[in-house]
């Protein structure tokens, strides 16, 4: 491995810490104050909030663009969207920081010890089509049932190449998979051909 390839690692590696250690004192701060709840719903609009509008982030990432001006694009978002107190002060103390621009990761962070904390599984559900909201329950009600879990998040995805069906993924790093697309099932006949 190169120089520049250790540093590029290094860097990634300090990023990924600092988005821990500001999103652990925020999930500290909250559960102590049992505003955990609602500052990640703020978190989640945030989030949703610059994926539909790219240019936020690169204002709030921009080095040179005044802390002031910053603060007051957030306020008048956070009034608009009823930010709880925390998530505000949290937002300011990033912009304080010049961290506001690893707001994503650290969002991400966040999600994930939020998650941890309350008990709650993350699963993926990709199929062939849209899923209707009765579907997604039922595959949430059995992922909670194998799990144990107290909480489910899904995560719907479409992909068209699986025919037909679903495939779930959950679990730490997405270790557990359950496989229902007609694709799957077509690799498994070809796979029971092949051996046969």
């Amino acid at each position: 491995m190169g120089k520049a390839q250790a540093r590029g690692s290094m860097v990634v590696v300090a990023a990924g810490a600092v988005a821990n250690g500001y999103a652990s004192a925020l999930v500290e701060a909250c559960a102590d104050a049992k505003a955990l709840d609602s500052v990640h719903g703020d978190i989640e609009t945030i989030t949703a909030y610059m994926a539909a509008n790219p240019a936020m982030s690169t204002f709030l990432a921009n080095p040179t663009m005044e802390p002031k001006k910053k603060k007051d694009v957030l306020a008048k978002l956070g009034k608009e969207a009823s930010f709880h107190p925390f998530t505000s002060n949290f937002l300011n103390l990033l912009v304080d920081k010049s961290r506001i621009g690893q707001l994503d990761a650290i969002a991400e962070e966040f999600e994930a010890l939020y998650c941890e904390s309350t008990d709650t599984q993350v699963a993926t559900v990709t199929s062939a089509v849209k899923l209707e909201n009765e579907q997604q329950f039922m595959i949430a009600k059995k992922i909670q049932e194998m799990t144990g879990a107290k909480n489910i998040k899904l995560k719907p995805e479409v992909d068209p190449s699986l025919l037909g069906g679903f495939v779930v993924t959950y679990g730490k790093d997405g270790s557990g998979y359950i496989d229902m697309s007609v694709a799957g099932q077509v690799r498994q006949l070809k796979n029971e051909i092949v051996v046969a």
